[in-house]
């Protein structure tokens, strides 16, 4: 697994070992960055499932302003400042050992152009995650977009949420990426 694209294309990043993480495929993170294009640029992320900070890294690498990685997994979190140091990004990141869960019912200190969801599968985590979001929008940017990464038959698209609506679905194998802003946006 590496840097894609930018200031860091190439570096190799580190895996958490053993099967608690789901780390993004190079296909799959490459479509996600042209999707997400130039608006990537000076933006902010909040990674909530961190993993490997492959996402997260991607997006500082492409001209991110600063991205905000939780992994309430020990071993995720020291990969993620590992591959940070590796990528020379520290100082556009803060790193958490946090439940995201935790972390959507406090009240935000900050808002984020994007939110990546992408928790561990099956145990319908994200659309948790959604409708914490959902209780709490004042994480996301009034322009923002939320992203999720799951498998294909996760996703329930009959969930309705007061302050959020899907707008984009792309799937590429076992993995889809479902797109959500708010609500009062076209």
């Amino acid at each position: 697994m590496r840097v894609i694209s930018g200031s860091a294309k190439g570096i190799k990043l580190a895996s958490v070992p053993g099967k608690s993480t789901r780390p993004i495929t190079d296909q799959v993170k490459e479509a996600l960055f042209n999707i997400l294009g130039p608006g990537i640029v000076d933006s902010s992320m909040l990674d909530l499932f961190g993993g490997t900070g492959a996402v997260g890294i991607e997006a500082l690498s492409r001209g991110a302003e600063y991205v905000l990685f939780l992994d309430n997994n020990y071993r995720a979190y020291q990969v993620i400042k590992q591959n940070l140091e590796a990528t020379d990004l520290v100082p556009y990141a803060n790193v958490m050992k946090k439940d995201a869960f935790v972390l959507l019912r406090e009240k935000p200190s900050q808002s984020f152009d994007y939110i990546y969801i992408a928790p561990p599968q099956y145990k319908a985590l994200w659309s948790k995650a959604m409708f914490m979001l959902d209780e709490n929008p004042g994480w996301l940017n009034e322009d923002g977009d939320i992203i999720v990464q799951i498998h294909p038959k996760e996703f329930d698209n009959n969930i309705d949420y007061t302050n959020f609506r899907y707008y984009d679905i792309r799937e590429y194998g076992d993995t889809i990426l479902v797109f959500f802003r708010f609500t009062s946006l076209k």
